[in-house]
């Protein structure tokens, strides 16, 4: 659906609180993930660099590449949701404030812990915001742009993006780990389960507008 038809579809009581919900809650995973110290998500894994060259905060990073990347839309042509700019505003903020309350973990089990559980709360939190139905994220309409205009397969886009976000991240001293691996093989598997069982269902009148303009 485009923005529009988000707007005017139903359900809206359940589907806003969802999307905030989702994007706190993935700020809260993504920064999980970070501290965990073990290799974070490829583009998180360049905001933790991109972080350190500037000398400003994870989340204000987060903020300023979701900006960068959501004006690379135009050139493709794609349109963002109420979803989209909400995760502009949102996820580097909850990210910044969970780097506030959550505790350095010590050890290596405790790594890990942080590593799984921020793993599948990112995956459960990004169906969730998906789920709502307002629009994907600035990172996932490059990748859909891109999908569009060159015609290749969506893994060979997705793949090409992940591989390049991350190692410029690691070039400007991000970390790159174990993690960053597993949360690239386990995420869509994991999101591809989650979301089926939180999508809102939309009336079928507002889903076929949204499709046919």
């Amino acid at each position: 659906m485009n923005a529009l038809a988000q707007l005017r579809a139903g359900r809206k009581a359940r589907r806003i609180p969802q999307l905030l919900v989702g994007l706190v809650g993935y700020g809260v995973a993504v920064m999980t993930l970070v501290q965990s110290g073990l290799g974070a998500a490829s583009w998180n894994v360049l905001t933790e660099g991109a972080a350190q060259a500037l000398g400003i905060s994870f989340g204000w990073t987060t903020n300023l590449i979701s900006l960068l990347v959501l004006l690379a839309w135009i050139p493709l042509r794609e349109l963002p949701g109420l979803g989209t700019l909400l995760n502009v505003a949102i996820v580097g903020f909850a990210a910044d404030a969970t780097a506030t309350v959550l505790p350095h973990p010590r050890g290596t089990l405790a790594e890990m812990g942080y590593l799984m559980v921020g793993l599948v709360a990112l995956a459960f939190f990004d169906a969730l915001y998906l789920g709502a139905q307002f629009g994907s994220g600035p990172r996932d309409g490059i990748m859909t742009g891109l999908v569009r205009r060159t015609r290749l397969p969506i893994a060979a886009v997705r793949t090409g993006i992940e591989v390049t976000v991350a190692g410029a991240g690691w070039l400007l001293g991000g970390t790159v780990g174990v993690g960053t691996v597993l949360i690239a093989l386990c995420m869509g598997p994991l999101v591809g389960y989650f979301l089926p069982r939180v999508a809102v269902r939309l009336p079928a009148i507002a889903a076929d507008e949204g499709h046919s303009r």
